[in-house]
């Protein structure tokens, strides 16, 4: 594994059902199983893709315009099935304006361009989420 491209969290055990995931950057954020107003591993899911596209599309955008509004919807479906616990489906949708005039008519035209970049090339996590990428789990 190329350790220049590794990318890594660390989660601490909190307390009962409640966890504290860090980034390498000192960053925190607080897990827990849907009891309290923590995230859930699967909020936590929604948001990365949700979060990941944003990203992309803001960088493909912004450079003509600044929005007035960017808002970013993800959802899915949680079901059991003969498969196991998963999302049987995510959708992840844009509300993004632009500013009247040509800057903003030129990032409304890169809008749908944008999105299919992320969603098809650009997106780390729903790339990996819709292509068949191996988990391992260790025991150490």
């Amino acid at each position: 594994m190329n350790t220049e491209n590794l990318r890594t969290v660390d989660l601490t055990r909190t307390g009962a059902s409640a966890y504290e995931a860090t980034n390498v950057r000192g960053g925190a954020i607080r897990i827990g199983s849907g009891e309290t107003a923590d995230f859930t591993p699967v909020e936590l899911l929604l948001a990365a893709a949700a979060g990941c596209s944003a990203i992309d599309v803001d960088m493909l955008t912004t450079r003509l315009a600044e929005p007035t509004d960017f808002d970013v919807v993800a959802a899915g479906e949680k079901v059991r099935d003969e498969e196991g616990s998963h999302l049987a489906s995510v959708r992840v949708e844009f509300t993004v304006r632009f500013p009247d005039g040509e800057d903003g008519d030129r990032a409304r035209d890169r809008l749908p361009d944008a999105v299919a970049k992320s969603r098809d090339r650009l997106c780390t996590v729903s790339r990996t989420v819709a292509l068949p990428t191996p988990v391992t789990f260790e025991i150490s």
